[in-house]
Parts: structure tokens; C-alpha cells; sequence
């Protein structure tokens, strides 16, 4: 890497971007380097207060906006805005359409771009393997084979587990806060791996800015990780009160895809429930080889809060 330090253009602002461009702004070895966030023209030019708050917040981090628009722009139009930067991070993935995340790719590295964390965060999609349940998981595959096939662009991936929040999602069913229900996807020894949207942004800032040790390379980090009984255990003792367990075994979660093909929430519980590539021990963390300290599952739940 050269002396200067490096240019680092964020894709998308959503939560895990906008915490990515926070992490940026306030590491201590950032020494003045560059930040930008690719948006739509459209999101940048937006009237309505919410997203012109949001524009606002980019802007008071430093970054600078490029507008682009990953879902729709060619892969020679996104390699020119590529071009243009040291370290280009994806933080834009759900609701894409399929193959976007494979023309970011190939638009990387036509640019040349020194230095590229792609939207992976996530499981360890290797030990998941193709042709699993969650179909989206194929691309990211595709996406590792690019960037390890070529030797022009240094990559990183890190590799988060689940977002903490999705645990709580009704939808992802581990957690119903409002039907007081719990459940092992597998079995209640099974473990997972869960961190903070805001913890992931600051272990990225970590390898932007300090990138020491960590290239072309799958890196692993965790603010938790834990067995579905010791989650169930932590709720029931945050939240107090009567709660409904269940577990939903591989066999019920094929069972349930069967009838409903198409949907994606169940792709994802499938895969958890298969059991690999979801969960790691935090000594092999690169927060814990670094001592970043970071939020664990405990702690996440003393600051949401009380049920109605």
C-alpha cells in the first residue's frame, strides 16, 4: 500500500452502511483518507425529510456522494466509478436483483480497484456449499470464485454470522417477542454466530483502515456465539413471564419449504437449521485476535425494550 492513505468508497447507506461510513470516519488510523457512498441519483436528490436527514448524517461523516446505480448500470459504467477508488465496500445486498452481486464483481476487478470487501457478511458460504435451500447463496459462491481466480485485486471477506437483529425478526422465527416463542432451528445444541450491524461497521473500519496480516482471505468475527438453549435461557431472563419452545428440526423445515417454495425467509431458516457455516468460535475472530471488543447477545437485550 502506497504512503497516502487509501480512498474507500461505501456501497449503499442502509444500516450496516451507514455504520460502516461511521466506523470509517472515527477510526484513529483513518489519517485523512477519503470517504464516498455510492447511491442512486435519485436517493441523493430526495425531497422527503427522512432521506434528506439521512443525506444529511453521510455528509457530516465526510463522505462525499457518488451517485451510481448498482441494480441497473452496466458493468463498464459501474468499473468507471470503481476505478476511481482505492477500496470499494459492498454494503448493499437484500432485495437486489439476482446476479447483481456477481456484476459488482466483474466491475472490480475491470477497474483494477486494489482492494475489494464484497457483500459476504453472512455465514461461511463455502462450508454451506451450493445447492443449498437459499438459493442466493449460489451467487455468492460465484462471487468468491472471481475474486480468487484473479490476482489484480487484494479481497476480504468477513464473514459476520446473523445480524443480531434478525434473530429477532417474527419472520426468521428464533425469537417472536410478540407470541412469547422461542425456538432451535436444528436443535437446541446447535450454536449461532450473531453480531451488530453496528460491530460489523467497525470490525470493516478495522480492515480499511489497518489492514495488517488480512488479505485475499476469509476473515471471521463474532460479537456472540451461542446454543439456541442458552438463547432461550438469556430471553427468558430478560423479558421474564411464561414462554413457548419449539424446535424446527430439518425434517419440519423441508416439510415447510415443500408447501412453500417460494419462500425466502424459509430458504434462509432451512440452511440454519442444516447447521453449517453458521456459527464459529470467537477465539477464531479476528476482533478476538485484535481485542475488539464487542456486543454479545446479553448485552443486546438489556437495550431493548420491556415487552408490552
Amino acid at each position: 500500500m502506497s504512503s497516502s492513505p487509501p480512498s474507500i468508497l461505501v456501497i449503499g447507506a442502509g444500516e450496516l452502511g451507514t455504520s460502516v461510513l461511521e466506523a470509517l470516519s472515527r477510526h484513529p488510523k483513518r489519517n485523512g483518507g477519503k470517504l464516498a457512498v455510492l447511491l442512486r441519483a435519485s436517493s441523493i436528490a430526495a425531497l422527503d425529510a427522512a432521506k434528506q436527514k439521512s443525506n444529511a448524517h453521510l455528509r457530516s461523516l465526510g463522505a462525499a456522494f457518488e451517485p451510481a446505480d448498482i441494480a441497473n448500470d452496466s458493468v463498464e459504467e459501474l468499473a468507471k466509478v470503481f476505478a476511481r477508488y482505492h477500496t470499494v465496500i459492498s454494503c448493499s445486498g437484500f432485495g437486489l436483483p439476482p446476479g447483481t452481486q456477481v456484476k459488482l464483481s466483474k466491475a472490480i476487478l475491470q477497474a483494477k480497484t486494489p482492494r475489494y470487501l464484497p457483500w459476504q457478511w453472512g455465514i461461511d458460504y463455502d462450508a454451506v456449499g451450493a445447492g443449498s435451500a437459499q438459493d442466493l447463496f449460489d451467487e455468492q459462491l460465484q462471487v468468491r470464485s472471481l475474486l480468487r481466480a484473479q490476482r489484480d485485486t487484494d479481497w476480504v471477506i468477513v464473514s459476520t454470522g446473523l445480524f443480531m437483529s434478525f434473530l429477532f425478526l417474527p419472520a426468521f422465527g428464533v425469537v417472536d417477542l410478540e407470541r412469547r416463542k422461542v425456538r432451535a432451528l436444528g436443535a437446541w445444541d446447535k450454536k449461532i454466530t450473531l453480531t451488530t450491524a453496528t460491530d460489523i461497521g467497525r470490525v470493516a473500519a478495522e480492515v480499511a483502515w489497518d489492514p495488517r496480516g488480512v488479505e485475499r482471505q476469509v476473515v471471521y468475527v463474532a460479537g456472540d456465539t451461542v446454543s439456541y438453549a442458552r438463547m432461550a435461557e438469556l430471553v427468558r431472563e430478560r423479558f421474564g413471564g411464561e414462554w413457548d419452545e419449539e424446535v424446527w428440526d430439518e425434517e419440519f423445515l423441508k416439510g415447510k419449504l415443500r408447501e412453500r417454495p417460494d419462500d425466502g425467509m424459509l430458504k434462509y431458516t432451512n440452511v440454519w437449521a442444516v447447521g453449517k457455516g453458521v456459527a464459529w468460535d470467537m477465539d477464531e475472530t479476528l476482533n478476538g485476535q485484535r481485542g475488539i471488543e464487542m456486543q454479545g447477545l446479553e448485552s443486546y437485550l438489556k437495550e431493548m425494550p420491556d415487552l408490552k
